[in-house]
């Protein structure tokens, strides 16, 4: 499972895991993302791999809304 949204474009990000003693590790840092599925106005539904901010923009604007937006975007592609 990828860890990208699909309405945020957040993705993994990478640094240093710093112990007690200052040692460096490298380490990577994943978003909260889940598969969801959501219903449509037309009724139809689509499955989505959204994050948690992904889910309140969702909430706030509506799924039709945000659709209209990663359609647009994975159309320029």
């Amino acid at each position: 499972m990828p860890f990208i949204c699909d309405v945020t474009g957040a993705q993994p990000t990478f640094g240093n895991a710093v112990s007690f003693s200052h040692r460096r590790t490298r380490r990577r840092w994943n978003p909260n993302v889940q598969r969801r599925r959501f219903r449509l106005t037309d009724g139809s539904t689509v499955r989505l791999t959204v994050s948690t901010t992904g889910l309140k923009i969702i909430d706030r604007d509506g799924i039709d809304a945000v659709m209209a937006r990663v359609r647009a975007r994975k159309a320029t592609r």
